[in-house]
């Protein structure tokens, strides 16, 4: 009779961690800017990697509207910048950091005119600049600005999302426009743009990928899995960069240049669950946004990060 009950106690075990592995749907909100996430689409390695669940895809054109998904229940996974988790923490909504890929900073730029007699970020100091809110462009921007004496008001700042923020550099309604990549390769390698400088230097956190809590709590090996699919599409971009590229391009409807431009910004560094060094240079970010003025509270990151099982 114990010997039956620790068959059947075993059973049950096993079943709740397939069902804990293999959410019966993903629902996973990327952006264009997530190659590993668009390779993972194109070569559905998530339905490879968990058969017994259906996969559905939303494209957004930034991390606050991913968010705003997440928090209404929309989607569960997603792929976001450093900034847009940090104002959805201060905004109430319920999340858990499950992994992050980090970068040096290259994949975002402060962008001018060709035509721009503009040299140094200083230079910028009571003219406009557009930006999406929220975005790892307002990480970038606000310490372009203090590493250069600036402060926040000394700039007249346009939030725009990257469509409209083309529009208006394009039309000279702004000075300059702060964006990631692929538009900020799009608007170099088609030559309306030149670059007054990146996010090296300047301490970033990288990119993440978030989930919602009751998502995460209720399939934390299903999380393991995620992470892993992603490893896997990261290690295709970098083993095959010619081919990867080639897909990109025809999947984003952009030329083959401006992907290739894009990959030569991206960090090789494997994409991981998150480490004290991530947590801590989100939280000083944090406490930046803080001190001055862009967030309404303190948030305290480390009790956002998920933990396995």
């Amino acid at each position: 009779m114990v010997k039956l009950f620790s068959v059947i106690l075993a059973s049950l075990m096993f079943s709740n961690a397939v069902s804990a592995a293999e959410p019966p749907t993903l629902r996973i909100g990327y952006q264009k800017s997530s190659v590993s996430m668009v390779l993972a689409r194109e070569y559905k390695l998530f339905e490879q990697e968990l058969p017994g669940t259906e996969v559905q895809w939303t494209e957004f054109l930034g991390g606050p509207p991913l968010m705003e998904a997440l928090n209404s229940g929309s989607v569960d996974i997603g792929n976001i910048g450093d900034i847009p988790p940090i104002f959805a923490q201060a905004a109430g909504i319920d999340l858990q950091y499950i992994g992050v890929e980090p970068n040096d900073g290259k994949t975002e730029a402060i962008l001018l005119p060709k035509a721009s007699t503009v040299q140094s970020v200083a230079e910028l100091k009571g003219k406009r600049v557009a930006l999406l809110k929220g975005s790892s462009a307002h990480n970038l921007f606000l310490k372009s600005l203090l590493r250069a004496g600036l402060q926040w008001n000394d700039v007249n700042v346009v939030y725009l999302s990257p469509s409209d923020g083309r529009a208006a550099f394009e039309q000279g309604k702004v000075d300059a426009w702060v964006v990631w990549d692929p538009y900020y390769s799009a608007a170099v390698v088609d030559g309306s743009a030149r670059v007054l400088g990146d996010g090296e230097g300047l301490n970033p956190a990288g990119s993440f990928y978030v989930a919602s809590s009751s998502f995460a709590k209720q399939h934390p090996l299903g999380v393991a899995a995620i992470l892993k699919t992603l490893g896997r599409a990261q290690s295709l971009s970098l083993d095959q960069p010619e081919e990867s590229i080639a897909l990109m391009a025809k999947t984003l409807g952009l030329q083959p240049d401006v992907v290739k431009s894009y990959f030569g910004h991206r960090s090789t560094t494997p994409i991981r669950p998150l480490e004290a060094v991530d947590v801590a240079n989100q939280q000083r970010t944090a406490d930046l946004f803080l001190a001055n003025g862009l967030i309404p509270k303190k948030v305290d990151v480390q009790q956002i990060v998920f933990k396995a099982p």
